[in-house]
């Protein structure tokens, strides 16, 4: 059946539900519909026309997470790029390196995890950068942007009453 969009009570999206959850948040008070789809949901003593989009009548508060850890988002934000010999490659030609080995208690953390080509990554071995006699690009840091929202996932067009609400960037002119 159909998905539909849930927005936070200021209108920002937050996330795509199930019909499902949708309905029962609905009869339970907690979110108004603002678009429906064509179909019906019928029950044994009332039908009620399916939500396509539903705003929460409270507001949610997202704590701010901060960018997830994730071989992606190393590859990410070091540009897809071998942080030793520079060189730009395909993910699947990368790994991560550890800077301070975890031999010598290096962390799997953000400020120790950098992007590697195999060949750098072999030559490293088990040793810091200098005792290697290799340098690093640029010091490994935790991002701060946050990955793009693709609440899209999964649909092969977005439905039409979702438009409003999910393309904020564009310009209002008045007449």
């Amino acid at each position: 059946m159909e998905q539909v969009l849930l927005l936070n009570l200021t209108y920002e999206p937050l996330k795509v539900i199930n019909w499902k959850k949708a309905i029962t948040l609905l009869l339970t008070g907690k979110v108004e519909v603002l678009e429906e789809y064509n179909k019906e949901i019928h029950a044994v003593s009332f039908k009620i026309r399916l939500p396509s989009v539903v705003r929460l009548l409270k507001f949610v508060r997202w704590k701010k997470a901060g960018v997830k850890f994730s071989r992606q988002n190393i590859y990410e934000r070091d540009n897809y790029c071998c942080q030793y010999c520079g060189r730009q490659m395909p993910p699947e030609d990368l790994t991560y390196d550890h800077v301070v080995p975890k031999s010598r208690g290096g962390r799997t953390v953000w400020t120790n995890i950098v992007t590697c080509c195999v060949d750098c990554n072999r030559k490293k071995g088990g040793r810091t950068p200098e005792e290697a006699g290799m340098r690093l690009i640029r010091p490994p840091v935790q991002p701060k942007w946050m990955p793009t929202l693709k609440i899209t996932i999964g649909f092969k067009e977005v439905p039409t009453s979702w438009k409003d609400y999910l393309y904020w960037h564009v310009e209002l002119v008045e007449d």
